[in-house]
């Protein structure tokens, strides 16, 4: 019998998008059966489109190519311009993308399942989501996790 991984995304910005996927794909590949519920800001993960941005503000472990203080990271364009750099340190890096990333995940049968309050609260559409994902509440993922080996709230 595999072992069982659930997993709760939460967050939809760039560098919270990642270890979900990161996460479910390598437990795949490791025989894991795995299940993501994304809920609330951790929803847009799965829209066609991804839109992940990051912000070096509140977050001082944010390594930046020269000391910047709040003030400064405040500034308009500073959110645009952090993604841009950590995008193409990822690109150079040889890092996937978000939507390669979540390509795999499908592909090595990750269940993905888009909370259904949250398409409700933010007045989503199941047409702005990726195909082969499932609509459902709480209920549904807990029947899952409540047997898993691993959980995680991401």
């Amino acid at each position: 019998m595999a072992k069982k991984l659930a997993i709760i995304a939460s967050k939809g910005t760039l560098d919270w998008a990642y270890p979900p996927f990161i996460l479910a794909s390598t437990a795949a590949a490791l025989d894991y059966e795995v299940q993501i519920f994304f809920t609330f800001y951790g929803l847009t993960l799965l829209k066609k489109e991804i839109d992940a941005q990051i912000s070096p503000l509140g977050n001082p472990a944010m390594p930046m190519p020269v000391p910047m203080p709040n003030l400064v990271q405040m500034l308009p364009g500073m959110e645009s311009m952090a993604t841009m750099m950590m995008k193409q340190k990822m690109k150079d890096k040889g890092v996937a993308s978000l939507p390669e990333l979540r390509d795999l995940c499908q592909e090595a049968g990750v269940k993905m399942i888009a909370c259904q309050m949250t398409v409700d609260l933010f007045d989503f559409k199941k047409e702005d989501f990726i195909e082969g994902i499932e609509f459902g509440g709480a209920a549904t993922f807990f029947e899952f996790a409540g047997e898993a080996d691993v959980s995680l709230f991401i």
